[in-house]
């Protein structure tokens, strides 16, 4: 929701001093290992793109693998994912 790198590296700054002073284990860890991608976080203020369409290709994936409990070669397996995430037809046009 910030408008620019500067004012999101402060809301950064604000949101992990407090969390770390939570004590709450859980979202310490998190905190600390957000902090070791701070940069890479800030870098979508210079970009504006992030991997999510990936990551959501991948989910499709992951879920396509595991509702076959394995295919008899690999070639089955990739015509699966081209036909799900192609978002093909069986019904011609």
């Amino acid at each position: 929701d910030q408008p620019s790198r500067e004012a999101g590296d402060q809301w950064f700054t604000r949101w992990y001093g407090r969390t770390v002073r939570s004590r709450l284990p859980v979202m310490v860890k998190l905190a600390k290992s957000l902090k070791g991608s701070k940069e890479r976080i800030l870098s979508w203020f210079e970009h504006r793109i992030t991997n999510a369409a990936a990551e959501g290709f991948n989910s499709v994936i992951q879920q396509l693998r595991a509702s076959a409990r394995g295919f008899r070669n690999f070639d089955h397996y990739r015509y699966r994912i081209l036909f799900y995430c192609g978002k093909l037809s069986l019904h011609p046009a």
